[in-house]
């Protein structure tokens, strides 16, 4: 081995994509952090500008990858194996689903799930009154609407080529240039153009995680004081963060097997069981009946809420139109990490179960998680034992809270939806670094994980620069700026598609790496 292939056997990073980007950050968040209003307006009104002008643009592009994920599924290349076709699947299907929602879902949908339908009942669409029933039927519908099919392949559209060039062409850097390389070619690949793709990619993950980290830390420290009678204070948060970067610092040692797929499977069995305790000790008919009638609703308006652009309304937009932008904008910063996550872990699986999987089972979770923890939220407003809506006005995770503490046992329901979030935060956290240094790392990927100390490596630099953010308030400037970093990450994801389609052709897999025995195809 000449001492070139020592010196970069001895690397862990690639510093020549990972120095840069991180570079940008800084360069990104000093700025805005120490100009946080002025920066917050400037990007604001650029937001603004871009939900006035390409609503129609970011509808279409949810709807697109919807058809495309469709086409891959069940056209030739569906049955195409990302990887031997001989060998069966890493994860069970259980396993395999299990790690994909905690991925696609983490803290979030805690979040969205207990207050989203308030801001839009405030604020609702096609001129209905606020506060109104039909404004509640809204609300929680769109926020199911919101963990939707769209999102999903968003998420996952970018895997079949990440998966086809780690696990197929057996490549052993998972990039976005690698995958890309069939487009444009080698010079283009391995010069400036390759790194530029690179770059974007782990920029836009690092402001997303860092944004991430940042608001999933009020869900547990909103809960905390409510449980504990605490004040709220940046101490309070920085030992929320030290525990849930401790939890992931053992998650990351014990490995993929041992870590983030026992965490996630766990994870559900205790969200599982905190549901069912919220329809025994709630409201649990009412909920049953709202979920329902929130279904109903979703499934009769789905095609409106997906084409809505409101453009008949000269008065300005409502909440869902702003909110569906960002939010698909927010979805595509995300969607490089998600893809290349996903791609990782589904060795063995067919591009049609992998994609499939993605589009269903964390729509499924998502709408029950909705339903329940919505269901409940509007069943203490029309009740008035807890005024959710004047409560999010003022400050939506103040709600969270409010509304658990009007459980029977609300100590216990609180403390169980700490560790829920606690446990969502950590995989989030896991399979964010994990896929950072499957990317950024030098060891190669069709053969290996990931350096454990790389992955700890990353997480203190993102932890850094979420509680950096935190602590200075500079997180919503940033927030607004990941969403608008979406635009060229939506130009990357066309381009992976289209890569994916191509090698293929060229390989020919949907003839010679397909499953030919039956029974390896049903197991698992």
């Amino acid at each position: 081995m000449n001492q070139d292939s020592k010196g970069a056997s001895r690397k862990l990073i690639d510093y020549r994509i990972f120095a840069p980007s991180l570079l940008i950050i800084i360069a990104i968040i000093i700025p805005f952090s120490l100009y946080e209003d002025q920066s917050l307006s400037l990007l604001n009104g650029i937001f603004d500008k871009i939900v006035e002008m390409f609503t129609w643009g970011y509808i279409w592009y949810g709807i697109i990858l919807v058809v495309a994920a469709l086409y891959f599924s069940f056209s030739k290349y569906g049955n195409v194996v990302l990887g031997d076709p001989t060998e069966k699947p890493r994860f069970t299907l259980f396993e395999y689903s299990s790690i994909l929602i905690a991925m696609g879902l983490g803290s979030t949908i805690m979040r969205t799930g207990m207050v989203q339908w308030a801001s839009v009942a405030l604020d609702p669409p096609s001129g209905v009154e606020a506060g109104s029933t039909q404004a509640l039927l809204w609300g929680n519908s769109y926020s199911m609407f919101l963990w939707s099919f769209q999102v999903f392949a968003i998420f996952v559209m970018a895997a079949p080529a990440m998966g086809y060039i780690l696990h197929v062409r057996k490549k052993p850097f998972m990039r976005i240039s690698e995958a890309c390389r069939t487009i444009f070619g080698d010079k283009f690949t391995d010069g400036l153009g390759g790194k530029v793709l690179d770059v974007i990619f782990l920029v836009s993950i690092l402001a997303g995680a860092a944004v991430t980290l940042g608001l999933g830390a009020p869900i547990v420290t909103y809960n905390l004081s409510e449980l504990f009678n605490i004040e709220l204070s940046f101490t309070l948060t920085l030992i929320v963060t030290i525990v849930w970067v401790f939890l992931f610092s053992i998650s990351a040692y014990l490995g993929i097997e041992k870590g983030i797929k026992k965490l996630s499977t766990l994870n559900m069995y205790i969200a599982g069981g905190f549901a069912v305790f919220v329809l025994l000790a709630g409201p649990g008919i009412f909920i049953l009946n709202y979920f329902t009638d929130s279904v109903g609703f979703l499934i009769s308006n789905y095609v409106n809420m997906s084409l809505y652009t409101n453009s008949l309304d000269m008065k300005g937009s409502t909440h869902i139109e702003t909110y569906t932008v960002f939010w698909f904008a927010y979805s595509a910063t995300w969607a490089m990490l998600h893809s290349v996550f996903a791609a990782k872990i589904s060795k063995g699986r067919t591009i049609k179960e992998m994609i499939l999987t993605y589009l269903l089972a964390p729509t499924l979770i998502s709408w029950v998680a909705t339903g329940v923890l919505g269901g409940l939220g509007v069943h203490r407003y029309l009740t008035g034992q807890v005024p959710v809506l004047d409560i999010v006005k003022e400050d939506s995770m103040a709600a969270i809270p409010a509304v658990l503490a009007s459980l029977p046992l609300s100590n216990i329901a609180i403390a169980v939806f700490i560790i829920v979030a606690i446990i969502f935060l950590t995989t989030t956290l896991d399979s964010t670094t994990y896929t950072i240094a499957s990317y950024t790392g030098t060891k190669n990927m069709s053969k290996a994980e990931p350096s454990k100390s790389l992955r700890i490596i990353v997480a203190i630099i993102i932890t850094i620069i979420a509680l950096t953010l935190m602590r200075i308030g500079g997180l919503a400037p940033l927030e607004v700026l990941s969403g608008l970093m979406g635009l060229p990450i939506i130009v990357i994801q066309f381009l992976t598609i289209y890569a994916a389609k191509k090698m293929m052709d060229e390989d020919k897999a949907w003839i010679y790496n397909i499953r030919k025995d039956k029974s390896i195809q049903k197991s698992k």
